[in-house]
């Protein structure tokens, strides 16, 4: 189990996260929430990634706006969520990224990053360098930011029955980035990792997680 800190931006915003893991383990990431908040799930995947030998921090992106937010898996949770989201802004949220990461204490970091956080770790390889590898599971929005150049790997996850992010956008990311791995789940909704939700397919989120730790094993 983990504990939750206290972080400090670069502009002085000190906000919570959630810390698991060894201090001194020899992998580290960075686990960025959906657009509910830091809830159980999310502690869960630190935990999880904890228990394969990384440090993990999720931070708490939704405390520039309120604090302590943990909003429930229902159309009234997504909508206050997005309320949330435009009040943080993607400025902000990125720079708590990267002071979440300056809290790890490895030479390489990971981000994983699921629903907004799955955009949010597309924008950080983009527009930081805080990271050495990226991993976005169902990131609706990056079709929109497909021209920009990560700079770090980066590898993708998306729901064959995701009608927020339709085949086309994803065909559209596979197109403008070649370099990049793309997975795509049949019968797999929005959302199909998170165990709390009811889009969860174990299937679909075992092999995309296995996938995950392949690919942050061979670039942190």
């Amino acid at each position: 189990m983990g504990a939750v800190v206290t972080v400090t931006a670069a502009d002085g915003h000190e906000f919570s996260a959630y810390r698991a893991g060894r201090p001194d383990a020899a992998r580290a990431v960075v686990v960025v929430q959906e657009i509910f908040g830091i809830t159980p799930y999310i502690r869960a995947v630190c935990d999880a990634f904890a228990a394969q030998g990384y440090q993990a921090i999720a931070p708490a992106l939704f405390d520039r706006a309120r604090r302590d937010a943990i909003l429930p898996y229902d159309s009234a949770g997504l909508q206050e969520g997005l309320k949330l989201r435009a009040e943080v802004g993607q400025e902000h949220a990125l720079r708590d990224l990267v002071a979440a990461a300056d809290m790890l204490t490895t030479e390489k970091k990971g981000i994983v990053g699921f629903c907004w956080g799955g955009k949010l770790a597309w924008e950080a390889a983009c527009h930081t360098k805080a990271f050495a590898a990226a991993v976005a599971w169902y990131g609706g929005g990056i079709a929109e930011t497909r021209s920009q150049v990560p700079n770090c790997p980066v590898q993708l996850h998306f729901g064959g029955e995701d009608a927020h992010i339709p085949a086309e956008d994803v065909d559209a990311i596979r197109a403008a980035h070649e370099e990049i791995e793309i997975f795509t789940y049949e019968g797999a909704d929005h959302g199909f990792g998170c165990t709390d939700r009811p889009s969860y397919n174990e299937p679909a989120a075992t092999l995309a997680m296995q996938r995950t730790l392949s690919f942050f094993e061979h670039w942190l």
